[in-house]
């Protein structure tokens, strides 16, 4: 029998990180933050000064069949580790959220992420979150979610998340930008962000936390009984 797998898809700041991850302590499985990783490979790329240099499609296909990166830690709250070097905080910055978009858009680096987040799902059953789990990583996932709201909602959210951390931006900007990444994960042509045909779409625009997680549970009891 194969592990249980949870997909939770959707555009920037929809909740499905929280929300994953609730659903995760909830359920007993692993947490799989696929945007941490892409984050990880885009911070190892800023480091080795290559942010200008994605169009060198060798190059970086190289870079990321030599990248490993896996997680440590709880199974609701892991911590990222690239090439045997755990991250925190330092994945979670503007600039690094940008870039991690970019590189996301590579066939080479979603190739490599693909196989490193398969091989994780082999071993334990997960709730993984992101923007094409449920389409193009786990087409056979047990449940699939896809979350979305408003642009201003999400923009909101993001704004006071970069608040807790200190880091004070223009709440315009913060809406730019996502609607910039809106535009980049929807129009690449390498597994844009749509909601997998047999996916529960879940507005969160007027949900709290609480009432996205019980939603997803919901699904899950219907499909596989009660945890």
């Amino acid at each position: 029998m194969n592990p249980l797998v949870i997909t939770i898809d959707g555009p920037a700041a929809a909740g499905k990180s929280t929300t994953a991850r609730a659903v995760a302590r909830q359920l007993g499985c692993l947490y799989l933050d696929s945007g941490a990783m892409y984050r990880a490979f885009a911070l190892k790329v800023d480091r080795l000064g290559l942010a200008a240099s994605l169009d060198d499609a060798p190059r970086l296909d190289a870079l990321a069949r030599a990248t490993d990166i896996g997680f440590t830690g709880p199974l609701d709250d892991p911590t990222v580790v690239l090439d045997g070097e755990p991250l925190t905080t330092e994945i979670r910055t503007p600039l690094v959220s940008e870039l991690a978009s970019r590189v996301a858009a590579l066939p080479a680096v979603r190739t490599r992420m693909a196989e490193l987040q398969r091989a994780i799902a082999a071993r334990d059953p997960l709730v993984a979150e992101g923007r094409d789990m449920g389409t193009v990583l786990f087409p056979d996932a047990t449940v699939k979610i896809f979350l979305d709201a408003s642009v201003e909602e999400r923009a909101r959210r993001r704004h006071r998340e970069l608040a807790a951390r200190g880091l004070e931006l223009d709440p315009f900007a913060v809406q730019a930008e996502i609607e910039q990444r809106d535009r980049r994960d929807r129009e690449r042509d390498v597994a844009p962000l749509v909601p997998a045909a047999d996916a529960i779409v879940l507005d969160t625009t007027g949900m709290t936390v609480d009432d996205q997680v019980a939603a997803v549970l919901e699904a899950v009891r219907a499909k596989v009984g009660p945890a």
